[in-house]
């Protein structure tokens, strides 16, 4: 009885929100271009939010169940690697971006490391400096936002 009055009526087992499955079943579903859309926040009635884009970099570092792999593999074409390279580069550019997304992006790299750099061969392109350059955007993005939150707590 009273397991029902104090628990949380949105969450599940897991811990999370309604809203937060609702966001992981639908990421789940999307590809590179549409995970690109959310994340410039161009898709109508699901604007991007800091666990949406956690879940997009989880998604692309998780290991499916079926098949094994990870979402990226040496064997993709190199249209789906640089769709995926840039998906990673624009997400570091967003506000919306937590300590956690910035850990999810050094799994992201360390996952796909051989990946990116066969890729910089073939192509002659600089995929790995551009990486380490976003990751240091969204630390200074970070770093911005919390000497605002910390300028906010003393003026309140």
């Amino acid at each position: 009885m009273f397991k029902k009055m104090f628990s949380k009526k949105d969450s599940n087992e897991s811990g999370a929100s309604k809203e937060e499955l609702e966001i992981e079943s639908k990421v789940a579903k999307m590809n590179l271009t549409e995970m690109k859309s959310y994340i410039n926040n161009n898709i109508k009635d699901f604007h991007v939010c800091s666990y949406g884009l956690n879940e997009v970099f989880r998604k692309l570092t998780r290991v499916d169940a079926d098949s094994k792999k990870y979402y990226l593999s040496i064997d993709d074409m190199d249209s789906k690697k640089k769709k995926a390279f840039d998906l990673v580069i624009t997400a570091m550019k967003n506000s919306k971006i937590t300590l956690e997304t910035l850990e999810l992006m050094k799994l992201f790299l360390e996952v796909n490391a051989d990946i990116i750099s066969d890729y910089d061969t073939k192509n002659k392109e600089i995929y790995a400096s551009r990486f380490k350059d976003s990751m240091d955007m969204g630390l200074s993005t970070l770093e911005h936002l919390l000497h605002l939150k910390n300028k906010r707590s003393v003026l309140s």
